[in-house]
């Protein structure tokens, strides 16, 4: 009888950790969607709606999903990446992709948007288990990404508070605009962190800097 001995494939570790797309892409995401939400800019109609959700969709939602499931199959089959603190990562760009995915779809087809504020509580609980992670770890730069994440949710909580029934052909408005302006400037906050560390991480890995990250 042939037994088939189970053989576990390894590689090298690498430094070539793929973080800057789920950082640049999340950054786009929220520098768009910031900005309309913060300034009005552009205002927001059908056609507007549609560009923002497939920019939504492919943005921060596909680079943010494909740099999570690069993450975990690098951790979890191919022992590429060693560092702990990386499946936080991991779980975070895939839980936020996912996410995005949803977000994007509802603002393109034209969704109520009032069930974002009971999503909001999950993505409280995963962006503050984010700070835990990395400030202990000491990577404060990644954990004030998690920061402003945390205030983007606790935002879009407050924003989603009190919104009225959508009518007909208009998009809901909601009451709380105090919230909708917190969310923006904290979505542009964050957007403009996740600039930087797309910009230090890529230095960093290529040209031998020292950046922050």
């Amino acid at each position: 009888m042939n037994t088939l001995a189970a053989s576990t494939v390894t590689f090298a570790p690498s430094t070539f950790v793929p973080i800057a797309v789920g950082f640049f892409g999340l950054g786009v995401g929220y520098l768009i969607y910031g900005a309309q939400e913060l300034f009005g800019l552009p205002e927001r109609n059908r056609s507007v709606d549609i560009t923002t959700g497939i920019w939504g969709i492919w943005m921060p939602g596909f680079m943010q999903f494909l740099t999570g499931v690069y993450l975990f199959v690098g951790l979890s089959w191919f022992h590429s990446f060693r560092e702990p603190p990386l499946y936080m990562a991991a779980l975070a760009f895939t839980a936020y992709g996912v996410h995005w995915f949803s977000l994007g779809l509802a603002r393109a087809l034209g969704g109520d948007p009032r069930p974002n504020e009971f999503m909001a509580i999950s993505f409280i609980v995963i962006s503050v288990l984010g700070m835990v992670v990395f400030f202990k770890a000491d990577d404060w730069p990644v954990g004030l990404v998690f920061v402003g994440l945390t205030c983007v949710y606790v935002s879009e909580l407050f924003a989603g508070f009190f919104s009225r029934r959508p009518e007909p052909d208009a998009r809901p408005r909601p009451v709380n605009v105090l919230g909708e302006r917190a969310l923006g400037f904290s979505r542009l906050a964050t957007g403009a962190w996740l600039m930087y560390l797309t910009f230090a991480v890529t230095l960093n890995t290529t040209s031998g800097t020292s950046l922050p990250t």
